[in-house]
């Protein structure tokens, strides 16, 4: 009889144990992620999308860079900074007019379960 009671409770742990290692291998590959920068006059904006939207796109904090030379060189400037909100359907950012021309580009940094990203570059011309 003592037998059958302590095979319950193993058994049990057994399955709790294989449900932690599915979840934990399920959850191992980050999701991607894509953010986007567009301009109205010196407006910029965009959407952050993922197939996992309330982890990887909702509240991200989107980073906008101004391009100074070669994309990438280290000497870029770090000229803005949203949160990514639900709005019409999409998670999307924006800083209002800045009235800064020259050529810009969009940044995600990678957080836990989700991929980053860096959009296109894009030139904005003065208004």
């Amino acid at each position: 009889m003592r037998a059958k009671l302590l095979v319950v409770p193993v058994v049990a742990l057994a399955v709790v144990i294989a449900g932690l290692a599915s979840a934990a291998s399920a959850g191992s590959t980050p999701a991607n992620t894509t953010v986007t920068i567009r301009a109205q006059g010196t407006d910029l904006s965009g959407v952050v999308s993922s197939p996992a939207p309330l982890r990887c796109a909702r509240n991200r904090t989107v980073h906008v860079y101004k391009q100074i030379g070669t994309r990438g060189g280290g000497n870029d400037i770090h000229f803005a900074s949203d949160t990514a909100s639900l709005q019409s359907g999409a998670y999307r950012w924006s800083t209002g007019n800045t009235g800064t021309p020259g050529y810009f580009y969009s940044k995600v940094f990678p957080k836990t379960g989700c991929r980053g990203d860096t959009s296109l570059t894009i030139r904005v011309l003065p208004t």
